[in-house]
């Protein structure tokens, strides 16, 4: 046991005392804040289009007006929702929660394009060619930039129906492009209505209507209206499910790292006149977990100091849901099951393996297994009763990951049971094939393959 634990104790220093463990510890963290940040600094930062839009002939008459009353319908229906988006956070985090989701929607959600006057020479300008002159100075850099428009719409009708030309600053900026066609489709269906003798103001008010639901649920905290309380648990366990994967692929990785850098080195070899093969595999697994553990808690702590500061009563409902039905415990139970199962296999590819090219062999589908938890959580996390997830619960492979997804929905003891005892089962099973794969590989200078892997296997290294 004391052997174990040297190797274990140095298999954790050898990465925890490094500057660059510690620096890809925190920027984790901290590219997952800016995941989230930078789309939204980059919509709240995105240009808003000055447009113009022009009729092309009295043929178009009523289409200018159309798009202009699209505009200010997208911004009333905006509006609408930014009211209801600060309403819900008023009732979830107060005052302070309705007054910062406010500011952060307003930047967010405006409809970045106006509708601005035409310059004189452009409104004067003849259909067509002289037109589309005009058009390509004032979208070029030929005219000063106070000047210079982002989008003109020149609009028409052909066979009765509304149609479009748009000029846009960049070729690849599609806004205002779907904007228009959309206002246009409505313009269209409007005039059909009024057609069939339908009050237009009718059609506007139906254009107008929003309804308002409510959600209920038996099964919500108050046993009716259903809140953001009656989400967090999904939330917590697709959060938990994508971290419990990352923690479990990163550990194993670097343990297949740590024996094939020591093998190519020769450092197994001294490792071994001094300890048993069972003893490094061990040790490097306890070590490596330790490490893993580290991540964990530095992870959770950072988390939990973000979330208390920014938002105290989210973070208590965030602790409530973790500690109410063992799910803290269900989540550590996965990630040692999960781990053990990962870690072992990897260790023993990593003692076939003088190069990262020697892992790809048997890495690659590996890999390709490990995608299927990916795609497969969300469903787990909203439908956690689909008959699907619940076939692949019980695979061991892909136990953890989305058992972890579906704690929160408390699945039936039977299967929480069963699929934990298959996990478990089968990373014993796991620990004795890979233990007799590291073995054979330690000792030995056998290229990796299947068919050296599988003779391992069977010969323990004999």
């Amino acid at each position: 046991m004391k052997r174990i634990l040297l190797i274990a104790r140095r298999e954790y220093g050898a990465y925890a005392k490094t500057v660059g463990f510690w620096l890809s510890l925190l920027a984790f963290p901290l590219f997952a804040v800016l995941g989230g940040v930078l789309p939204a600094l980059m919509m709240s930062a995105e240009p808003v289009r000055n447009v113009v839009v022009l009729e092309e002939g009295p043929q178009a008459q009523g289409l200018a007006a159309a798009v202009q009353g699209a505009v200010r319908l997208e911004q009333e229906r905006r509006a609408a929702r930014m009211a209801e988006a600060a309403a819900e956070a008023e009732k979830q985090g107060g005052q302070a929660g309705a007054s910062a989701a406010g500011q952060a929607l307003n930047r967010l959600a405006g409809l970045r394009l106006r509708i601005v006057a035409a310059p004189a020479d452009l409104a004067a300008a003849a259909p067509v060619e002289a037109r589309e002159a005009i058009v390509r100075r004032y979208l070029g850099d030929g005219v000063p930039e106070a000047d210079q428009l982002d989008s003109v719409v020149l609009l028409n009708r052909v066979d009765g129906k509304p149609t479009a030309r748009v000029w846009t600053r960049r070729a690849t900026d599609d806004t205002v492009e779907d904007f228009v066609r959309e206002a246009l489709k409505d313009a269209n269906r409007r005039e059909a209505f009024e057609q069939a003798g339908i009050n237009a103001v009718v059609v506007e008010e139906t254009e107008r209507f929003r309804p308002d639901i409510t959600a209920l649920s038996p099964k919500s905290a108050t046993g009716g209206e259903v809140s953001f309380r009656d989400r967090l648990p999904m939330i917590i366990g697709l959060v938990s499910g994508f971290i419990l994967w990352s923690l479990v692929i990163t550990g194993a990785s670097i343990l297949l790292n740590s024996v094939m850098e020591e093998k190519a080195n020769k450092i197994l070899e001294v490792l071994l006149s001094s300890a048993s093969a069972t003893e490094i595999l061990t040790g490097k697994v306890l070590g490596v977990a330790m490490l893993t553990g580290t991540v964990m808690l530095v992870w959770g702590g950072i988390g939990a100091f973000g979330l208390l500061a920014a938002n105290p009563e989210t973070a208590a409902m965030v602790g409530e849901v973790l500690l109410e039905g063992g799910m803290l415990g269900y989540f550590i139970a996965y990630a040692v099951g999960g781990y053990l199962m990962y870690a072992v296999l990897f260790a023993a590819i990593g003692a076939f393996c003088e190069t990262p090219r020697d892992a790809q062999t048997l890495m690659g589908p590996i890999m390709m297994v490990l995608t299927v938890p990916i795609f497969v959580m969300v469903m787990a996390a909203q439908t956690p009763d689909s008959p699907v997830v619940q076939i692949l619960s019980w695979i061991p492979f892909f136990t953890p990951f989305l058992m972890s997804a579906r704690a929160p929905s408390e699945p039936p003891m039977i299967e929480v049971v069963g699929t934990m005892a298959g996990m478990f089962g089968f990373a014993l099973l796991m620990v004795w094939i890979a233990g007799r794969a590291f073995r054979a590989g330690a000792l030995s200078d056998v290229k990796l393959s299947w068919k050296s892997f599988a003779g391992a296997i069977r010969g323990g290294g004999k």
